[in-house]
């Protein structure tokens, strides 16, 4: 069993706990043919992605619309059952069909992200900010009594859902080394050098996850890692980049290749499946934005070509960019209509299908604006 990443020990339990080596690794990444080819393609990728996001119909709320789904999808990633048209009924003050716990937890994820992004401003990546926003993260949901913002005290391990350690599939380092290794880790942030910044971040999670230093959230606390460290290396200009899509998708091959840096020292293998996922959920960004502005393009080609359109009509079509989920009362106040002109429109826009009634009341009813929504919640079905 190869040594590069660290090595176990026996611990007084008698289990053999993992105490991960320093970044970076020694030796030194072996960059072959593939791996520099697959660092350009993300790279070109990532940079493609902002330069699509930066002609976005209302951009900051196409981001916030993707931040939802990133929240989810990394919820989803550690058992969460809950649906992006949930997540939403929510925010609109609609009782879901979803689970309120599971809700809960994809809005914190939302939350913490959002507060990280925010931060950066005034701090840097750091330990400090870390915990801060795993504080958030786990406000009011399964793990909040287990020292939210805390490193960990105890040991805890990754194994059949009520396994004993004895039958863990891994074992994190011991709670007495967690302040070490991970004062380590941030130097490892921080450091002055030649490495690649995706290659970086690459290693960076990898080093977290193997840390685990909360008793719970880590997997949901290092995806969202990703996204602060390109933001606080103005990687990308929006943050527009959520690695859960292909972190979900390929689960299997993600827990196998965090085990086989762990076991063989296989950090290029890591890499190999992490600068993928970059490159692959890059350019899936990228094509849902521009499915996005396709999409309100045929809108508004679509009503413009009828003689009864009016100003108003093609103002709420931007409402809706704004606010997928819409009531009477909103659209009124935001186009400077009557409720009841309000109300025709809406209607109208049900006939069209651009919008579905998802209240079921006779009064107060709310509108999703569906081909929206179907295309930023792809991929996020439970399961």
């Amino acid at each position: 069993m190869s040594e590069r990443a660290g090595k176990y020990l026996i611990q007084p339990g008698g289990y053999r706990a993992f105490i991960p080596a320093p970044l970076p690794p020694d030796p030194p990444i072996r960059y072959t043919p593939e791996l520099l080819s697959l660092l350009s393609e993300a790279d070109r990728t990532l940079a493609r992605l902002d330069g699509i996001a930066s002609v976005l119909p209302n951009r900051d709320l196409f981001i916030a619309m993707y931040v939802k789904k990133e929240a989810l999808l990394s919820s989803q990633i550690e058992g969460t059952q809950a649906s992006l048209e949930g997540v939403l009924e929510f925010e609109a003050d609609i009782k879901p069909d979803d689970s309120l716990d599971d809700i809960q937890e994809v809005v914190n994820y939302v939350r913490a992200l959002n507060f990280g992004i925010k931060r950066l401003h005034e701090l840097p990546m750091s330990l400090r900010l870390i915990k801060e926003v795993h504080k958030i993260l786990m406000e009011g949901v399964r793990g909040q009594h287990r020292r939210p913002g805390e490193f960990r005290r105890e040991q805890n391990f990754i194994g059949p859902l009520g396994g004993t350690i004895q039958e863990a599939t891994f074992i994190p380092p011991p709670p007495d080394r967690v302040e070490e290794l991970m004062g380590e880790w941030e130097r490892f942030l921080h450091a002055d050098d030649a490495i690649p910044p995706l290659v970086r971040i690459g290693l960076i999670h990898a080093q977290f996850e193997t840390i685990h230093p909360f008793m719970d959230g880590n997997g949901r606390a290092g995806r969202l890692l990703i996204t602060l460290y390109l933001a606080w290396k103005a990687i990308l200009a929006y943050p527009l980049l959520y690695l859960s899509f292909y972190l979900k998708a390929n689960r299997t091959a993600y827990y196998d290749a965090l085990d086989r840096v762990r076991k063989e020292g296989a950090w290029e293998a890591w890499l190999t499946f992490f600068l993928e996922g970059v490159r692959q959920t890059s350019q899936a960004a990228g094509q849902t934005a521009q499915e996005i502005i396709a999409l309100k393009d045929t809108l508004i080609q679509k009503l413009s070509q009828r003689p009864e359109t009016t100003l108003t009509v093609i103002r709420l079509v931007d409402l809706l960019f704004t606010k997928p989920v819409i009531g009477t009362q909103q659209a009124a106040e935001y186009l400077e209509v009557t409720t009841k002109r309000a109300g025709q429109l809406l209607h109208q826009f049900v006939d069209e299908g651009i919008l579905r009634e998802i209240t079921g009341k006779r009064r107060y009813k709310k509108y999703l604006f569906q081909p929206y929504v179907e295309i930023i919640s792809r991929g996020t079905q439970a399961g």
